[in-house]
């Protein structure tokens, strides 16, 4: 608005009568709490990948997804260029009832779930928030975003809390001390290990039985030194059948868990990244690895556990100059199995990167990667991999093209 406007100066002011009239108008600047932006980037990155992991995920480096045994997914040494990580979103601010409403929608094209493999859109953020309160799908409470390296691997680090899911949020306490509290949507990952084995009439139609929501919390602290955040969740993590007298077996565990982590400033832009979190049942707010509830006991005395998971990332975002920059660190998860889990069930998923990224100018990105990962299973076999990527990257915003 503020652009068209002193167009229209300069074009009324051309013509001298018009001009006079126009300019003893008086002058109307754009309103600073509305705004309107169409934003993203378009990313293309090569992977050359040196040994193999499931097909379906080979445009990223996820431990989980490294196979244990040679050659289940083929011949190593394979070669992958994806435009997955590309971007669009849009966002904007509203003055509503005395306060500001601001709303985004972003989405990128990296298919999971069913659509794992797939160029397809994948919803990242959906959400409005008015004043204290925030409705829709973006970051979960219990997770630290300003923790993710600058990495241009799109999962990245496995130790890490990082879920982006539907919840209602109230934030009572803002600014550099921050508090927010937050119901999101409840999802149990469950593993049935060996029950089926011992009698596959035993929870044959085994399904999520979500009674109620998640809860979570975050207290942060930030300054010109970084920011440290606190985030707890507890959560109910239960299953029952489908088909059988009073959905019978049926159960449930307590879960819970704890995320400490921050940021430390160091000289230019230079950042010291730390994550540590630990809980019961927590497996399906991690980037990676691991499940929220599993069989535990003997037979005859099988009783549904929520799994103890720990994760630690610690990176450095290193910067050498405004045009180059490097990040380098390490990542892990690692559960403790219950005793009717199955012998090939993740254990632990390690990560490590390190780059170096140029910056030929303020849009644009071109870096290489390398990253090695390793899954360990619960009999302690271990399966590795380790790649090269390159990823050329250009963002973009609609104010660019407006100013």
């Amino acid at each position: 608005m503020a652009n068209a406007t002193r167009i229209a100066r300069r074009l009324f002011a051309s013509l001298p009568a018009v001009g006079a009239l126009y300019l003893a108008l008086p002058a109307h600047a754009a309103d600073p709490e509305k705004s309107f932006d169409v934003y993203g980037f378009a990313q293309v990155d090569y992977i050359q990948d040196f040994k193999r992991v499931d097909p379906s995920w080979e445009d990223t480096l996820r431990p989980s997804r490294i196979p244990t045994t040679e050659g289940v997914f083929g011949s190593d040494g394979q070669a992958s260029v994806s435009a997955k990580q590309s971007r669009l979103g849009v966002q904007g601010t509203l003055p509503v009832g005395g306060r500001e409403l601001y709303a985004k929608f972003e989405f990128d094209l990296f298919g999971v779930g069913v659509d794992a493999g797939q160029t397809t859109i994948r919803t990242r953020h959906m959400y409005g928030q008015w004043g204290q309160f925030l409705g829709g799908q973006t970051n979960s409470l219990f997770m630290d975003i300003d923790v993710f390296p600058n990495v241009v691997d799109y999962w990245g680090p496995a130790g890490m809390v990082f879920l982006r899911t539907p919840q209602i949020r109230w934030t009572p306490i803002s600014g550099d001390t921050r508090f927010a509290i937050a119901i999101e949507k409840p999802g149990n990952d469950i593993d049935p290990g060996q029950v089926r084995n011992l009698d596959p009439n035993l929870g044959a139609n085994l399904r999520n039985d979500e009674k109620a929501p998640d809860i979570t919390a975050q207290l942060r602290f930030s300054g010109d030194w970084g920011h440290v955040l606190a985030g707890a969740i507890a959560r109910r993590v239960g299953f029952d059948s489908f088909g059988t007298p009073d959905n019978r077996p049926k159960g449930h565990d307590t879960g819970w868990g704890l995320d400490l982590a921050g940021a430390l400033n160091l000289r230019q832009k230079d950042k010291i990244l730390i994550g540590v979190v630990y809980g019961e049942g927590i497996a399906s707010y991690m980037n990676d690895g691991g499940v929220d509830l599993a069989p535990d006991g003997v037979v005859g005395a099988i009783e549904p556990k929520a799994v103890p998971l720990f994760g630690v990332t610690a990176y450095y975002d290193l910067y050498w100059s405004e045009k180059w920059s490097s990040s380098l660190g390490y990542s892990r998860t690692q559960v403790e199995n219950t005793t009717l889990q199955t012998p090939d069930a993740f254990f632990k998923g390690e990560y490590a990167s390190v780059n170096l990224l140029y910056y030929p100018g303020e849009k644009m990105l071109m870096g290489i990667e390398g990253l090695w990962g390793r899954r360990t299973d619960n009999n302690g076999a271990t399966g590795d991999d380790y790649r090269v990527q390159v990823s050329f990257k250009y963002s973009f915003s609609s104010k660019d093209f407006l100013q």
